[in-house]
């Protein structure tokens, strides 16, 4: 039987047998056999990380001492869910997303520190209900990673003039992007991250 750790862009922890193409860290979460127990997260330096340790360590599924794994079926959906790249398993992408954010947020360079992102980042994706943060924007405005609600609710990826809705496999066949005011995943203060032009790692059913 899957675990329960498997995060989608709405930000629910779902059991599947697909784990996708990163890994990611909220802390030491509990079990109740192969279910989540209450907590959520245990600190707000949410990251996204790779599948693999550098040093090639193996993380237990269910450590008994340690962080919980998360899984994530791309870097946009973890994104969506509040997550930034991690700074130790993946220097490269966390550096370039500072410095987007750092543009995007049209801040000066080096102002802004981690764990200043991770803060603003909790309050814009969750609330103290754990339900996710959501908000409206025109589609139009949107930047390529962004993730949206389709009509009924449906999860997509905005990638260029279209959406990809969402699945735990793999993203469907695209849709026309909506036009008019639609609610956005994403979190508020990643949107100028990606706006400024951080390009999340994609699954490759995007290319489609």
């Amino acid at each position: 039987m899957p675990l329960q750790n498997r995060v989608l862009p709405t930000g629910d922890i779902v059991a599947t047998s697909e784990r996708g193409m990163f890994t990611g860290n909220r802390g030491i979460l509990r079990f109740d056999g192969a279910s989540l127990g209450t907590s959520r997260w245990t600190h707000p330096h949410w990251i996204i990380c790779t599948l693999t340790h550098p040093r090639g360590k193996y993380q237990s599924p269910q450590p008994k001492r340690g962080w919980v794994p998360l899984f994530f079926l791309d870097e946009a959906v973890g994104l969506a869910a509040g997550h930034r790249p991690c700074h130790y398993c993946r220097r490269a992408d966390a550096a370039r997303f500072m410095e987007a954010w750092h543009d995007g947020h049209q801040c000066l360079a080096g102002s802004v520190l981690t764990p200043e992102v991770d803060k603003c980042l909790h309050a814009a994706r969750v609330t103290r209900d754990r339900e996710q943060v959501r908000h409206k924007a025109e589609a139009s405005s949107l930047p390529d990673g962004a993730f949206i609600q389709l009509a009924g609710g449906q999860p997509a990826l905005i990638h260029g003039d279209r959406a990809l809705p969402y699945r735990p496999g793999g993203y469907a066949p695209p849709v026309t992007r909506p036009m008019g005011v639609v609610n956005v995943l994403t979190p508020k203060p990643i949107l100028p991250v990606l706006s400024a032009g951080y390009l999340p790692q994609l699954h490759p059913s995007a290319a489609q």
